[in-house]
């Protein structure tokens, strides 16, 4: 799930060795937002995807 962040992180730290600061800038925001959205969707997940005792699970 967080395999895009890092992705996105990797290519981030790769341009930057390079100097193109301009897609370091891209990459690194994208992956701050991908990492957020993630967290977001398991914080989500693990309260509404528990089941109640009583539903004969």
């Amino acid at each position: 799930m967080l395999k895009y962040p890092l992705l996105f992180l990797l290519i981030a730290i790769i341009a930057g060795i390079f100097g193109f600061a301009g897609i370091v800038h891209a990459a690194a925001g994208i992956a701050k937002v991908l990492f957020v959205l993630f967290v977001i969707l398991f914080i989500a997940s693990f309260f509404f995807g528990r089941r109640s005792k009583s539903s004969g699970y």
